[in-house]
């Protein structure tokens, strides 16, 4: 069966029940014949718990200390995890990320991974053990401990996965694969069987939960096939894997949404070589980062100026561009942070036409409006009025038929 690497996020094992459980899954996975290096969060809730800790002792904590104090969580989780393990026969060995050494650089709190170390690991495995590592944390060349950031733990997963040549990673949640939109927003919403790295990274930088975008981009770079499974039922997972060439790709795979973008415009600005530039480099020396912006054709020498920014650096961005308005020779500059950004992803795009006027007669038809349009090889994206985020998103749903069963899939299950 090959070695495979598992992920277990806080959820899968916010209580000593839920770790014994993980034990249990782990077990049978080695009975099965596969090596298996599992990989675990903090307990849900502890991450939070210590940064209150670090935030109730200093105003603006040391983020080398911060570091420190967070990669403990993660310590429990592991001891706890290969203690129940080896309380039901399966022998285990626990790793906290430096004892792995998994080496990254200094950036503490969003560090990234340089190399890892992985002949302990490998030596535990031909040992018959389980290896249990700690997710989101490693260690710089001067011995600090650091962390990867939110979401790191699946990037070690994947990152261990490549270093160990795994046959596959797979991401344990609270849900048991990706599906064809949010189903909270609409139910009928389908889970998927497989989906390329390219479409989960889109994905996930437009919205989605399901992965952390860096474990992704981890997966794509050293071709680690993903799978996300859920903790608490069976089933077959969604797997994100890389493009194979003659595998007959759906039209549209997936529907994002994202509720956290906010709108600048800067009205009446003279149309000169460079005006972009002026713009949006004061807003790129105050560390904001910039998602969609259209240009209006000139008119009498004039143009009009649209961007979009994250909600939580909206009035930021606001008071700075006013700020530079009369230097930018503005005629006005307005905001709006009641917008959401829909978006529709699929490799199939890449080989046929008209799915743009299907989703803008869609959205018409329900009389949703639409104020700026982004497209890329395979993702289309929509800026609309808050208002109109679930009812758009269901028209797009229904528009694609993505609540249909795809005919190959539904003649693999009559075979079953």
């Amino acid at each position: 069966m090959g070695l495979v690497v598992k992920k277990f996020g806080g959820t899968s094992v916010g209580t000593t029940d839920r770790i014994q459980a993980v034990a249990e899954k782990v077990k049978a996975s080695r009975e099965a014949g596969e090596d298996v290096v599992v990989v675990v969060s903090a307990m849900s809730g502890e991450t939070n718990r210590l940064v209150e800790l670090a935030e109730s002792i200093h105003s603006n904590p040391p983020a080398r200390e911060v570091d420190v104090l967070l990669s403990t969580g993660e310590q429990v989780t592991i001891a706890l995890l290969t203690m129940a393990l080896e309380q039901i026969g399966c022998p285990a060995r626990c790793y906290t990320g430096a004892q792995v050494r998994i080496l990254t650089d200094s950036s503490f709190s969003r560090a990234r991974i340089l190399d890892i170390d992985a002949e302990p690991l490998q030596e535990d495995l031909q040992r018959g053990r389980v290896v249990v590592v700690a997710g989101f944390q490693g260690v710089d060349e001067e011995g600090a401990l650091t962390t990867l950031g939110r979401g790191g733990s699946d990037t070690t997963a994947v990152a261990l996965a490549a270093a160990l040549e795994a046959s596959e990673c797979q991401i344990y949640t609270d849900v048991d694969g990706v599906y064809t939109t949010d189903p909270r927003v609409v139910p009928e919403a389908r889970r998927l069987d497989r989906i390329t790295v390219d479409e989960m990274l889109e994905l996930s930088s437009l919205g989605s939960k399901v992965l952390q975008i860096r474990a992704v981009e981890f997966a794509g770079k050293y071709r680690v096939p993903l799978r996300v499974l859920s903790s608490f039922e069976e089933g077959p997972g969604t797997l994100i894997t890389y493009e194979e060439e003659g595998m007959e790709e759906p039209l549209i795979s997936g529907i994002a949404f994202n509720r956290d973008e906010a709108k600048i415009s800067v009205i009446g600005v003279p149309d000169t070589p460079g005006i972009a530039a002026k713009i949006l480099g004061a807003v790129a020396e105050a560390n904001i980062e910039v998602d969609m912006i259209i240009q209006n054709i000139s008119q009498q020498g004039l143009t009009d100026f649209t961007f979009t920014v994250h909600k939580r650096d909206y009035q930021a961005t606001l008071d700075l561009v006013r700020d530079n308005a009369e230097q930018l020779g503005a005629r006005e500059v307005y905001g709006d942070d009641k917008i959401v950004k829909l978006s529709l992803v699929g490799v199939g795009m890449r080989s046929h036409a008209g799915v743009a006027n299907t989703m803008f007669r869609a959205l018409s038809n329900e009389g949703i409006n639409i104020q700026m349009i982004s497209t890329s090889e395979i993702k289309i994206s929509v800026v609309v009025e808050e208002k109109y985020l679930e009812l758009g998103v269901r028209a797009l749903h229904k528009a694609f038929e993505l609540d249909v069963q795809p005919v190959a899939e539904l003649e693999g299950l009559s075979d079953e």
